[in-house]
């Protein structure tokens, strides 16, 4: 029979305690959660910013999918220019609330109107960035068919990605930078 005072190694169970485990602490951490910790962010992902833009980049593809997607079915009636800005602006409100639940972890409800219309005027540096450059594709190639309209607002869209990301992690959603 076991005494009551046997080690928890002994029965058979992991410590519950550091302490328990014959680690020198003067605090009884929980030795489950710490092991927990450690196992779910190893290597670059201990990095809250590396977690975050592998999140931003999922929402990014979903959002610029549904942008170009909008833009194409846009662009025959209204032209490039107002099909752009169409697209960016119906695409910013799914994309606000996506990076505030899942790049950001912020599920309070209380600052979400201001953060969404913090998220329309990041979206206005968007907007420039993509209209901006498919002004300089309409100067360039007058002629340009609506792939290279795609082509061209796709590739700007890359900068203006990490713009938006910039401004969404260091101004909009700043509270939640470390999570």
């Amino acid at each position: 029979m076991e005494s009551p005072a046997a080690p928890a190694t002994e029965l058979g169970r992991q410590p519950l305690f550091e302490a328990e485990s014959g680690a020198e602490t003067e605090e009884r951490t929980p030795a489950v959660v710490r092991t927990r910790a450690a196992r779910r962010h190893r290597g670059i992902l201990r990095y809250p910013v590396v977690r975050q833009l592998i999140r931003f980049t999922g929402v990014g593809i979903v959002c610029t999918v549904t942008s170009l997607a909008l833009y194409a079915l846009f662009r025959p009636w209204i032209g490039s220019q107002p099909a752009n800005a169409a697209a960016l602006i119906i695409t910013s409100l799914m994309n606000t609330a996506l990076n505030r639940r899942l790049t950001f972890k912020i599920t309070e409800r209380r600052r979400m109107k201001r953060d969404h219309l913090n998220g329309l005027l990041v979206i206005l540096v968007a907007l420039l960035i993509t209209g901006g450059s498919l002004a300089v594709l309409h100067w360039l190639r007058p002629d340009a068919t609506v792939a290279d309209e795609l082509w061209t607002t796709t590739l700007s869209g890359f900068a203006a990605t990490a713009v938006r990301f910039t401004m969404l992690r260091h101004w909009i959603f700043r509270r939640a930078r470390h999570r």
